[in-house]
């Protein structure tokens, strides 16, 4: 297996703080995975007046992620019908990424992401075909994202192995 450090990787999420059993997994998680490469989370409020015109907050909360975005960055957007990966998949393709530029994770709001943020992306991911709230996506995303990271150095926290 391959060593050296990933490329960083920066979750966006649009959304409020969530209750503190689920803060602290996500930072829980989000330390482990910072042991193994460049990481930050930064939340995005969620727009307001939201009720009255969902395409609107959704547009102004596309362009709040958007401003935390630059030239090169591979952006990756969490659906429920984007592709599914399981977690040797995700770490081959974290590992491909080595060395290729930040990685962005955006998960969206209670009303999902701007359509024209999902078209932009570079990859739909679907973390389940299930509906998530956004707090247990976050934490289940750092997990993998750790996992992942974990297994491309050789740990134990995963029991398998790539190959």
């Amino acid at each position: 297996m391959a060593t050296g450090r990933l490329s960083g990787v920066l979750l966006l999420w649009v959304g409020r703080r969530a209750p503190d059993p689920f803060e602290a997994l996500a930072d829980e998680f989000g330390a482990r995975l910072a042991r193994h490469l460049p990481f930050a989370a930064v939340r995005v409020r969620p727009a307001s007046g939201r009720r009255g015109d969902p395409k609107r907050a959704l547009a102004e909360e596309a362009a709040a992620v958007r401003n935390h975005l630059a030239s090169g960055d591979t952006v990756v957007a969490l659906d429920e019908a984007g592709r599914e990966r399981s977690t040797e998949e995700l770490a081959a393709w974290l590992g491909a990424r080595r060395r290729g530029g930040r990685t962005v994770f955006v998960i969206g709001s209670d009303l999902g992401l701007d359509s024209g943020l999902k078209a932009d992306a570079h990859e739909l991911l679907a973390l389940s075909r299930l509906t998530l709230p956004h707090a247990l996506a976050r934490v289940v995303l750092l997990e993998q994202l750790y996992r992942a990271c974990d297994l491309l150095a050789g740990g134990q926290y995963h029991r398998a192995t790539l190959g």
